[in-house]
């Protein structure tokens, strides 16, 4: 079952996967386990080929079999294998069920009104993970937890602003309501992929802001975690170029995906993994 998580993993290509390769046996196969926890919840909601209405009713069914995991035994094995992951790691169980929420929430909400709520999304959707994660990692400081939120904020508003036309296409707006007015940027001048000037200074404003969740983790992160948690570093790493590959584009993200190649990320992960794992 364990090469079955590491295979969604594999076959998702995602960038965590690159932080992950170098971790020991046994962490690797955790977190590939919660991984897959995650992709599948995600999966849930992301099936285009079915009804909000199925999609809740699944979406409530993995709640409640996770649930019986944690009292014993799911119908479903690999929630079976998360719980063994969370008593073998100590992982509270809260983060697993605040994920939930948040694809719940992807389901009920399509629009922001602003930040605060924006961010209750982004806390559910990946500062959970974050806080999974940094449990199989391991950490020695409370520091850990903070900079795991941070960092999870970060990279799920990278995702937002680099996804901004995969979201419009599937009906959602992720950039808080409250945002678009103050720029004078219409949700029907998105829906219709309009690079102006506007857009230019409303993706400045968000670029900035997602810079400000990078900076508040870097400023959470203790030196002394900087050998365990070298793989929160290589996401950290690959994130922040892709946040800046967004601003050195002009912000337009109409035209292309902001992408990092396969041989930067190989070059990031190993740089990481030399300045924080073996450089002290």
């Amino acid at each position: 079952m364990t090469s079955e998580h590491i295979e969604i993993t594999q076959k998702s290509k995602t960038n965590f996967l690159y932080s992950f390769s170098l971790l020991p046996r046994e962490k690797y196969e955790a977190i590939n386990t919660v991984y897959a926890f995650c992709r599948h919840t995600d999966d849930i909601v992301d099936n285009e080929l079915e009804s909000s209405e199925v999609k809740f009713k699944k979406i409530r069914e993995w709640r409640d079999e996770f649930q019986k995991a944690l009292n014993g035994d799911s119908s479903y094995s690999i929630l079976n294998q998360v719980n063994k992951i969370i008593k073998k790691f100590n992982i509270p169980a809260e983060p697993f069920f605040e994920l939930i929420k948040g694809m719940e929430a992807d389901l009920q909400t399509s629009r922001y009104n602003d930040f605060e709520s924006l961010y209750q999304y982004c806390f559910r959707a990946a500062a959970t993970v974050g806080l999974m994660c940094i449990e199989i990692f391991g950490y020695k400081t409370e520091n850990a937890r903070q900079y795991a939120v941070n960092l999870g904020i970060a990279m799920q508003l990278t995702n937002i602003l680099r996804d901004i036309k995969y979201d419009a296409l599937n009906g959602r707006i992720y950039i808080p309501e409250e945002d678009l007015k103050h720029f004078g940027y219409s949700e029907s001048d998105l829906f219709s992929f309009r690079y102006n000037d506007s857009f230019i200074e409303l993706m400045k404003f968000e670029c900035g802001r997602a810079r400000e969740y990078f900076e508040k983790a870097n400023n959470a992160f203790h030196k002394d975690d900087r050998k365990l948690l070298f793989p929160a570093r290589i996401m950290q790493k690959i994130y922040f170029n892709i946040l800046r590959k967004i601003e050195k584009m002009n912000y337009n993200v109409f035209h292309k995906k902001a992408k990092i190649s396969k041989v930067k990320k190989l070059y990031y992960t190993f740089g990481v993994f030399v300045k924080y794992k073996l450089a002290y």
